[in-house]
C-alpha cells in the first residue's frame, strides 16, 4: 500500500512516512492510526483533500477529531482530564488530535481508534438488517430472511469480502450512520433496505451505499403478493445480488483508476484489466491481457485473473484478432485449467473458464461441464447463465439456451455484458428457426454495442433467412467494414465449437445468401 498526498508518501508495506524523500520518525500506534484514516478515505479540512495526514505528530482530520473525542470519553470516562483534553483541541482550520506525547499519555484513546478494522484488499460489503415498515410485526422474519439469503449469496462471490450475519445484525433496530458502520466493520460498501406490507402486497426496497462518502450507488424496488412470499424472497435476493455485483465492480474500477498505477496490488491490477476489457476493442483487449498477466505475477493464486485472461484470448478468436492460433489455443487451455485448480468452488472463474475452453480451445464437453458446475454452485449467477447460454447454443440445446439467457437478463438488467446476452439469444433463435426474432435480438444488441462483430454477423444471417434481402445486404456490408478479410471459406475460424455440422452449414449458407464472398 503506497499513499501519496501533497509532498508526503505513506508506505504501508515498509511502514514508512516520508516528506520530500526524507524519512520521518513516527510512533507505531500513530502510524497504524494514519493507515486506517487514509484507507477509509478520511477528509482533511482543506479544499479537495481526500486523505488524512500526520505532521509533527498531529492527526489532521476533522472526522478523526470526533472519533478520538468519542473514544476518549468511552475509554477514560467524562473525567476532568478528558474534558480538559477536549477543550484544548483547536476548533478552526485543521483539527489536531493532540501531540504524539498526548496520544502516548492517553494510550487507550489511540488503541481504541487503531483497533478499528482495516479495509480488506478486495472489495468489502456489509448487508444491514432491512427495516420492517409494516404494521405487521411478523414481517420481521421475512425481512431478516431476505438479508440472511443475500449474505449467503454474496459470500459465494470469491472476489468479495462479506461481513457475516452475526456482525451485521448487531445493527438491527438501530438508527445508523453508514460511514460509521463502514469504519466499525471495515467495509467499503453497505447494502440496506426496507420491507413494507400493504393489504396483500409486499414492497421491498434496497440501496447500495459507498461507506466512505455516503454516496448512493444503486437503488431499486421490488413488489409481489403476500401469498408468494417465499418465491418473492428468492426473487428479491437473486435480483439484488445480481444488480449489486456489477455496481460494485463499476465502483471498484472507478476507485482503482484514482490510484497511482505503481501502487496497484494484484486485485487492483486485475480491475484495471477489467476496465480495459470492457472497452470491447482490439487495443483494449490487448491492454487487458497485459494487466491480467501482471495481476498473475503479483498474485499467482488469483483465479479470476487466469479466467479473464482466457476470456480475452477467446474474444480475440471470436473477433478474428488471433495472431498465433495454435499457441493461443494452448494458452487458453493452460489459463482456464489453472483458474479451475485455484478456484474449484468459484462459480465466476469456473463459468468463464468453461466458456473459453468450449469457445476457443475446442473442448466443448469439458467446458460445458465447468459451466454446469458453476450453476450448481450458484444457479442465479448472471455471468454463469450467460456462459451457459452460449455453450448450449453450441451444443444444439436452443430452448435451454434461451431460458438461461432470459434469466440472466432479468437478474442483471444493467449488466455490461447485456449485448452479449442478446447476441447469444439471437444465435439460439436463429438455430431454432425463429429468424425474425433473431434479427430483432441482434438489432437490440447492436444498439448497445454497434461494432460487436458476432451481432452484426448473426443479424445479416437472420435477415437473409427471413427473406429480408435488403436488410441482409446492408448488414453484411456493415460486417465487412468491421472484418474485411472475412469470407465463407474462413468463417469457421471466428465461430464457436458447434457440436453439429448442420449448424455451421446453415450459418455459412445464410451468410452466402446475404452476399458474403466465398
Amino acid at each position: 500500500m503506497l499513499y501519496q498526498f501533497e509532498d508526503f508518501a505513506l508506505d504501508g508495506n515498509r511502514r514508512e512516512l516520508r516528506r520530500g524523500g526524507q524519512l520521518l520518525a513516527i510512533e507505531p500506534k500513530v502510524f497504524d492510526l494514519l493507515i486506517h484514516l487514509v484507507a477509509n478515505g478520511e477528509r482533511v479540512v482543506s479544499k479537495d483533500a481526500l486523505i488524512a495526514a500526520i505532521w509533527d505528530g498531529r492527526v489532521v482530520s476533522e472526522s478523526a477529531l470526533t472519533t478520538a473525542i468519542n473514544a476518549a470519553r468511552t475509554a477514560l470516562g467524562d473525567s476532568g482530564e478528558t474534558q480538559r483534553l477536549i477543550k484544548t483541541l483547536p476548533r478552526k482550520g485543521f483539527r489536531f488530535v493532540g501531540e504524539v506525547r498526548s496520544l502516548k499519555a492517553n494510550a487507550a484513546v489511540v488503541d481504541r481508534v487503531a483497533e478499528l478494522p482495516a479495509l480488506p484488499e478486495k472489495p468489502s460489503i456489509a448487508v444491514l438488517p432491512f427495516s420492517n415498515l409494516s404494521a405487521d410485526a411478523e414481517q420481521e422474519y421475512f425481512a431478516d430472511g431476505i438479508v440472511e439469503d443475500m449474505i449467503t449469496e454474496l459470500s459465494r462471490m470469491r472476489w468479495l469480502f462479506v461481513i457475516a450475519r452475526n456482525s451485521s445484525f448487531t445493527y438491527k433496530g438501530r438508527s445508523v450512520d453508514v460511514k460509521q458502520v463502514g469504519q466499525e466493520l471495515g467495509v467499503r460498501y453497505v447494502l440496506q433496505g426496507s420491507v413494507r406490507k400493504a393489504a396483500q402486497r409486499l414492497r421491498i426496497t434496497a440501496q447500495l451505499v459507498d461507506a466512505a462518502t455516503g454516496a448512493n450507488l444503486w437503488a431499486d424496488r421490488f413488489e409481489g403478493m403476500v401469498e408468494d412470499v417465499f418465491d418473492l424472497q428468492d426473487k428479491v435476493t437473486a435480483s439484488v445480488v445480481n444488480a449489486v455485483s456489477p455496481q460494485l465492480e463499476k465502483a471498484e474500477i472507478a476507485r482503482v483508476k484514482r490510484k497511482p498505477t505503481e501502487s496497484a496490488d494484484a486485485y487492483d491490477t486485475y480491475l484495471r484489466g477489467l476496465a480495459a476489457f470492457h472497452q470491447w476493442t482490439r487495443e483494449g483487449t490487448d491492454e487487458a491481457l497485459r494487466y491480467f498477466y501482471r495481476a498473475i505475477e503479483l498474485g499467482p493464486d488469483l483465479a479470476a485473473a487466469y479466467a479473464m485472461a482466457a476470456m480475452a484470448y477467446a474474444r480475440r478468436k471470436g473477433s478474428g484478432w488471433v495472431e498465433d492460433r495454435d499457441w493461443e489455443s494452448a494458452e487458453i487451455k493452460r489459463l482456464a485449467r489453472q483458474a479451475t485448480r485455484l478456484g474449484p468452488d468459484d462459480a465466476v472463474a469456473l463459468s468463464l473458464s468453461g466458456f473459453s475452453l468450449a469457445n476457443a480451445a475446442g473442448e466443448l464437453d469439458d467446458g460445458a461441464g465447468l459451466v454446469e458446475r458453476a450453476l450448481q454452485l450458484n444457479p442465479n449467477l448472471a455471468p454463469a447463465l450467460l456462459c451457459s447460454g452460449w455453450v448450449n447454443v453450441w451444443l444444439g440445446e436452443q430452448d435451454l439456451a434461451i431460458e438461461h439467457l432470459s434469466l440472466a437478463m432479468r437478474l442483471s438488467p444493467l449488466d455490461p455484458f447485456t449485448h452479449m446476452m442478446l447476441i447469444a439469444t439471437a444465435h439460439a433463435q436463429f438455430f431454432a428457426g425463429r429468424f425474425e426474432q433473431s434479427a430483432r435480438s441482434a438489432e437490440l444488441a447492436l444498439r448497445l454495442h454497434p461494432e460487436a462483430r458476432p451481432g452484426v454477423r448473426i443479424a445479416a444471417a437472420s435477415y437473409a433467412l427471413a427473406g429480408l434481402d435488403t436488410e441482409a445486404r446492408k448488414m453484411l456490408a456493415r460486417y465487412l467494414q468491421l472484418d474485411p478479410a472475412r469470407r465463407v471459406s474462413n468463417m469457421r475460424e471466428t465461430m464457436g465449437a458447434y457440436r453439429y455440422e448442420k449448424h455451421l452449414v446453415q450459418y455459412e449458407d445464410a451468410l452466402r445468401l446475404a452476399g458474403l464472398p466465398e
